[in-house]
C-alpha cells in the first residue's frame, strides 16, 4: 500500500467520472431502441433547441473541446441526422438538424423520458433535482 496516494473515495473527479458513466449507461440502454447514444441525443436535443448554430457555439454549450465534439458530430452527419451549412460568411459553418435527424429526435423523446423516470426513481426525485442542480453550479464555477 503506497501511502503517498490519497484515499480515492475523496477525489472528486474519479465520483464524478464513475457517476457519469453509470446515468449515461442508463440513458444508453433506453436510446439504443432508436440508435443513439446519450451524447448523440444531447447533441441533436442543444441543436434543435438553439437553432443552426456554429460548432464552436455548440462545444461552449455542451462545455467540450472542439474537437471532441467533431469526432462525436461525424456519425451523426454521417447519418444524416445534421448537415453542415453555409454560415453568416464564407468562414463559417452552421450545424442545423435534417429532417431524419428531426424524426429521430422526436423518436427518442420517449426514451429519454423513460431513462429519466429510471434515474429519478434510483435517487428519488428531489435529489435528483438537487443533483442537476448542483452540478450545473460545477460548470458555471469552473
Amino acid at each position: 500500500m503506497n501511502d503517498d496516494l490519497p484515499a480515492q473515495d475523496c477525489c472528486n473527479c474519479l465520483a464524478l467520472r464513475q457517476a457519469a458513466r453509470h446515468v449515461s449507461q442508463i440513458y444508453a440502454s433506453h436510446l439504443a431502441a432508436v440508435g443513439l447514444r446519450g451524447t448523440q441525443y444531447s447533441l441533436l436535443a442543444k441543436i434543435k433547441r438553439h437553432g443552426p448554430l456554429t460548432i464552436n457555439a455548440l462545444a461552449g454549450l455542451m462545455v467540450m473541446e472542439r474537437t471532441a465534439l467533431g469526432r462525436g458530430l461525424r456519425p451523426l452527419e454521417r447519418d444524416g441526422l445534421i448537415a453542415v451549412v453555409a454560415g453568416s460568411d464564407a468562414r463559417t459553418r452552421r450545424l442545423q438538424l435534417t429532417a431524419s435527424g428531426e424524426a429521430r429526435l422526436a423518436a427518442a423523446i420517449p426514451h429519454w423520458h423513460q431513462a429519466q423516470q429510471a434515474v429519478e426513481l434510483a435517487l428519488g426525485a428531489d435529489q435528483a433535482a438537487e443533483m442537476r442542480a448542483l452540478m450545473r453550479r460545477v460548470v458555471a464555477s469552473v
